[in-house]
């Protein structure tokens, strides 16, 4: 497969570098486009076999499947721009934009004398430069096994889901939006440290190496939290004193009133 994405900021060009790493797409099957050369310069620098161009035309025209990683207020432009030189017998099409609807995806890239496009959704977080990205990815007029194939790709990129166009919100909440929540409670718990007397670049060490056992635990378990929780308090101890005095704070209601906010489109 060979792959174009069109846009190389934040989004764009982490999926371009993880697509990079990984194994299943060439590095030379990669087309990134964007309006200023920046970006694509520091792609090609780091991966020298990426094609890169300001041309998103010329980008789209080699790829199988073309990802729309542009501002949602250039996107309905981007995809007339593109739009006649689209062939739906061969190529499909797919949105990294927040908050665009499939509905309306297909709408603007229907054109009357070729059949519906097979389109997607793929939403991933910022971690898929690095391979470790939770990515929900949606599909319409896709086959099972054009299904299969996208999340095998982005599988490879950390891990990929295939849901409902429905679940979107919620999934980007708890893994886009969820990411920054989880980068926030190693700052606050950084910040704790330091106040107990631990240097700031040890504390983020500390937090950083404490989620990956916390992760890798519950991998290896597949318990409930609550229940992994259990074997680390002890009555009267240290560890339940803490948990209840975050509870008091309003540790578990923050959390949940902030992935109700940020779900509210």
């Amino acid at each position: 497969m060979k792959i174009a994405i069109i846009g190389a900021g934040n989004m764009g060009g982490a999926m371009a570098r993880g697509l990079a790493k990984g194994t299943l797409i060439a590095t030379s099957d990669i087309y990134v486009a964007n309006p200023s050369t920046p970006k694509l310069e520091a792609l090609k620098s780091e991966f020298p076999e990426i094609n890169t161009t300001t041309d998103n035309r010329s980008a789209a025209a080699a790829a199988d499947l073309i990802i729309l990683a542009v501002k949602p207020w250039k996107v309905e432009h981007v995809i007339e721009e593109l739009k006649p030189h689209l062939d739906y017998t061969r190529q499909a099409v797919a949105s990294m934009i927040g908050g665009l609807g499939m509905a309306q995806l297909v709408e603007w890239l229907s054109k009357e004398e070729q059949r519906r496009p097979t389109a997607y959704i793929i939403i991933p977080n910022t971690a898929i430069a690095t391979m470790s990205s939770m990515t929900f990815i949606a599909s319409s007029h896709a086959t099972t096994e054009q299904e299969r194939e996208l999340v095998d790709i982005f599988g490879e990129l950390g891990r990929a889901m295939l849901i409902e166009e429905s679940a979107m919100p919620a999934a980007t909440s708890l893994a886009s939006c969820g990411i920054a929540y989880a980068l926030r409670y190693i700052r606050a718990a950084m910040e704790g440290g330091v106040e107990l007397g631990i240097r700031a670049d040890d504390a983020k060490s500390i937090v950083m190496q404490t989620l990956r056992g916390a992760v890798d635990v519950l991998a290896a378990s597949n318990a409930h939290p609550e229940a992994e929780i259990d074997r680390v308090t002890t009555p009267g101890g240290l560890t339940i004193k803490g948990l209840n005095a975050m509870e008091a704070a309003g540790f578990t209601h923050s959390v949940i009133e902030g992935l109700r906010a940020s779900t509210k489109r």
